[in-house]
């Protein structure tokens, strides 16, 4: 049976059909580098991430393209508010957004395409939409898109152009034909970065950017086109406009999008000060924690981030490292039924919560096994929870590192450090040599009092923050 995956654009799952047999081509809108990643950057790299990873375990060859906007308005404004070349800035965001990827266990796209590195197929694409009268040079010097001339623009979003027109404004300094218009490239400012063209010095707008860098990573017509769900009007339905009318064919097969972050269910917002950036957030707690938080909801889902959305998280994803501490786990080569049903529930549309459901089926079974003591049993389910959590990115690291370290910057701030523990278990391993029971009992208390919980099996003392 061939996945299934919901199309934006027909508002239906529909079978995954590869323009090419077994090779998925695939573009996300990545981030304007102006300002560090939020929680919502966050969730649209750990979504796609998920999806690359879930697709070649699938044993499809993936190409994984994720644009950089390194030039646009709020760049060239937060530069000169900042007082620095435009460049400088991107490259620190860039560098930072990096950072923040990998810290999540986001792998790197296998392009990364920039703006400003892509001018020559930007102006190639402009130039052959006003050929085909699609665009027109306008008495401002801007470069204007004529929506009207594409036959069902606004089908992703469902926008209709009646709608549209009754909210259209015009502002004074505009020299659009109507008021639907959109901006390919923009005249020249004082100040402002330029480059050359035909038609004056200028810059792109953002939307002729995304349709020239995906059609030259990836050809005229591709796989799957993915993005945040704010992005479908007008980013996404003026880069089907552009794309199909400067090139002729169908741009893409499949648009995925994901919801909504929410924070204690408003919508988030720098004007509200509800707006969390990902480091902000990586104080408290640690990576994979917020990876974990992220794909437990569905993608298309709104994901509510609350004050015990994260310690939630940190519960569940803690309890899987319980249950693989102190094993050695087996390949896991053959996931048997609980592979065949965690391949079905991310068949359908990657169905997160349906496949966790499926992995707490496994560590239930896993906890019962290491308790009745059959070591091998238990070492083969542990390879199995490792190799299906690592398609989802996750279940990684020592468990004895990850229970160590509390799961989280800043947890045990004025608490035991681990020189102080292991103080303590030495103590104890005293107590109990010398049969002193009253004493390893008392010392087992003071450690619990500090939320550190001591774990004994098969003669080896283990131990991990609450």
């Amino acid at each position: 049976m061939l996945m299934q995956i919901y199309n934006s654009l027909s508002r239906q799952k529909e079978p995954l059909r590869p323009i090419e047999a077994n090779k998925v081509r695939i573009y996300v809108c990545g981030m304007t580098v102006y300002d560090y990643c939020h929680l919502g950057h966050g969730r649209v790299l750990v979504v796609f991430d998920m999806v690359t990873r879930y697709l070649r375990a699938r044993g499809y060859e993936v190409t994984y393209v994720r644009n950089i906007t390194d030039i646009d308005d709020k760049i060239i404004h937060r530069a000169a508010e900042n007082g620095e070349d435009f460049n400088v800035l991107t490259q620190r965001f860039i560098q930072a957004m990096a950072e923040d990827a990998e810290a999540l266990g986001v792998l790197p796209p296998d392009e990364e395409p920039r703006a400003t590195a892509h001018m020559d197929q930007i102006l190639t694409m402009i130039q052959a939409l006003m050929d085909k009268d699609f665009a027109y040079l306008a008495d401002n010097g801007d470069v204007y898109y004529r929506v009207r001339r594409f036959d069902g623009y606004g089908a992703l979003s469902g926008e209709s152009l009646d709608d549209l027109k009754v909210g259209a404004r015009v502002e004074a300094d505009e020299a659009k034909q109507d008021p639907l218009d959109f901006v390919l490239w923009k005249a020249a400012k004082p100040g402002e970065p330029s480059w050359p063209t035909p038609w004056g010095a200028g810059r792109p707008g953002w939307h002729i950017e995304c349709s020239a860098m995906s059609t030259h990573c990836l050809g005229n017509h591709f796989d799957i086109h993915g993005g945040g769900q704010d992005l479908r009007f007008p980013h996404h339905d003026n880069e089907i406009a552009q794309s199909e009318a400067a090139t002729g064919k169908t741009f893409v097969n499949l648009w995925m999008h994901n919801g909504f972050v929410r924070i204690n269910e408003e919508k988030m917002s720098k004007s509200l000060g509800n707006f969390f950036t990902i480091r902000e957030i990586l104080t408290r707690y640690d990576p994979e924690v917020v990876r974990y938080f992220i794909l437990t909801s569905q993608y298309r889902s709104p994901l509510n981030y609350a004050d015990g959305a994260l310690e939630n998280a940190k519960a569940g994803l803690t309890g899987y490292y319980i249950a693989l501490n102190g094993l050695s786990p087996g390949s896991g080569g053959d996931f048997g039924e609980y592979g065949q049903r965690f391949y079905a529930a991310m068949d359908d549309d990657f169905n997160t919560p349906e496949a966790f459901a499926v992995l707490a089926d496994l560590r239930h079974q896993l906890n019962a096994i290491k308790e009745s003591g059959e070591v091998d049993k238990a070492t083969h389910l542990a390879g199995v929870l490792m190799g299906l959590g690592a398609i989802l990115g996750l279940f990684q690291q020592s468990p004895q590192e990850f229970l160590q370290s509390g799961s989280g910057a800043g947890d045990d701030e004025g608490g035991l450090s681990d020189e102080q523990i292991q103080q303590h278990m030495d103590a104890r391993d005293g107590a109990r040599k010398n049969k002193d029971w009253a004493e390893a009992d008392r010392i087992r208390d003071v450690l619990l009092a500090a939320n550190i919980i001591l774990e004994d099996r098969d003669g080896v003392t283990t131990w991990r923050r609450n």
